[in-house]
């Protein structure tokens, strides 16, 4: 398998949708960006399904105030992305590189693993 970097611009427009919304913390943009059945792992959580993916998307890092900076990214192959993001703001350590990775079918986003 060969990993390709990426500029912002050259990931998917999903992936794009959905890092934009969720960086203006507009909840339904980017549950739109997911397919029904996606699965997102963050912070040691595990979130399935609409429901669990909205409070997800209203409730994860709300105890923080932060900017986040689209670094660039990786594509793996036809399904599978990884955008880089930092993270600056008021949460222990200040600052953090996480990589969020994606999986895509049929132009929605299946699975977000999200982590360093």
């Amino acid at each position: 398998m060969t990993t390709t970097d990426v500029t912002p611009t050259q990931l998917p427009p999903t992936v794009r949708a959905f890092l934009e919304a969720h960086a203006a913390r507009d909840v339904d943009a980017a549950a739109r960006t997911f397919a029904p059945t996606a699965v997102v792992q963050d912070q040691g959580q595990t979130f399935r399904g609409t429901a669990e993916l909205l409070d997800f998307l209203r409730h994860q890092g709300g105890e923080f105030t932060y900017t986040t900076e689209l670094l660039g990214g990786r594509r793996i192959d036809e399904t599978h992305w990884v955008a880089v993001n930092r993270l600056e703001g008021d949460f222990p350590g200040g600052v953090a590189d996480l990589d969020y990775r994606f999986t895509l079918a049929e132009g929605l986003i299946t699975e977000l693993v999200i982590g360093g």
